[in-house]
Order: C-alpha cells, then structure tokens, then sequence
C-alpha cells in the first residue's frame, strides 16, 4: 500500500480532479490525428502518438540555449490537448483560451496557472522554446507524412502536408532534419516517376 508524508498527500477532490485530468488525457491514445483520417491513411496515428514523438525530438536537441524543461513534453501536450476538446462531453466548441482554462481547472492552482502561462506563450510564440516546438510538430508531421508515403509505397500522396509547411522552418537542426527528409522523399519520387510503366 503505497504511503506520502502528510505534506505530499492531496485532498480527496483534488486526486478526483487530477484523475479526471489524467484520464482526459489519456483519451488521445485513442483519437486519431485528424489530417490522416481525412487523407484515408490506414491505421493513423493518435494524438499521444504524435506527442511522443515530439518529445523525444525535444530530448534530443543539442541547442544549449533552449531550456529543454519547458519544450515538447510540455509545449506539445499543452498543444494537442485542445483535442481533448473534440471527445469531451461539451455540447459547444470553444475557443482555445477557454478551453485551456476549463481543463485546467481540474489541476492545483499553482499548476493551473503554470500550465495556463505556457500555453499563452505557445499560442503567441513568445518565447525560444515555444517557437521551437512549432517547428517540431510541423517536423514531425512531414516525417510522419513521409513514413505513411514509404508504407503505402506512393510517393509524393501527401504532398499538401510539406507544402503547409514550406517556409516554416528556421532552427538550425530542424532546417536540417528537414532538408536530409527531403532529400529521401525525392530520390523516393523521383525513383517511382523513372520506373517503367507496366
């Protein structure tokens, strides 16, 4: 049976509400990423998949001047959890300010307000690390865009994906990540278009 000193335990309400955060939360295991349902890609990923990823991205950075605490484990989920919005009960959409403010509602206050603060500085990109992980989630969506390309073996199908993203990319190693991902993806179409017709 699993004990805490008095001073780390919570009232009852409070787990009730940190359970009901976590259980939210872990609904994006289960909601698939919106672009691939629309492009009938088979077996997409799910939101927590796509996190996942980023964090890992954000774990690997060698750029000393970003503080890798605040970036994609942090960022990204704040990111994507506006989809949780799209399971919830709530019989209305709203907007991602409101929506971040009624999720984290259900967290301490000194969390809320930690979690609220880094949301606004994603959404208005006010900081190093918050444009940082812009770019990896566009990052990761062109790799992810590549990978389902290379298992459906159609080059070139999710086109749309990189061209959203033309332009967008300005971090030195993510410029790079990029360009070596391009160039993959065009020796794979360029292959496809030199094949004979049958």
């Amino acid at each position: 049976m699993a004990s805490a000193s008095p001073a780390a335990t919570m009232s009852g309400r409070g787990a009730r509400n940190l359970l009901q955060f976590l259980r939210l939360v872990g609904q994006l295991k289960r909601v698939p990423r919106t672009g691939w349902v629309y492009r009938n890609v088979q077996k997409p990923e799910s939101v927590s998949d796509h996190m996942y990823r980023m964090a890992v991205m954000a774990l690997v950075t060698k750029d000393e001047h970003l503080n890798k605490d605040r970036l994609s484990v942090r960022f990204g989920s704040l990111n994507s959890t506006l989809g949780l919005f799209s399971i919830s009960p709530c019989s209305w959409s709203p907007s991602g300010w409101e929506a971040m403010k009624q999720l984290t509602q259900l967290l301490p206050g000194d969390l809320q307000k930690e979690l609220y603060e880094l949301w606004e500085e994603y959404e208005t990109q006010s900081s190093a690390e918050a444009k940082f992980v812009k770019q990896l989630d566009q990052c990761e969506m062109i790799l992810q865009a590549s990978e389902y390309e290379d298992l459906e073996n159609k080059p070139g199908r999710l086109q749309d994906f990189y061209d959203s993203t033309a332009g967008k990319f300005s971090h030195p190693e993510i410029v790079q990540l990029v360009s070596e991902l391009e160039a993959e993806r065009n020796a794979n179409i360029a292959g496809v278009a030199s094949e004979p017709r049958s």
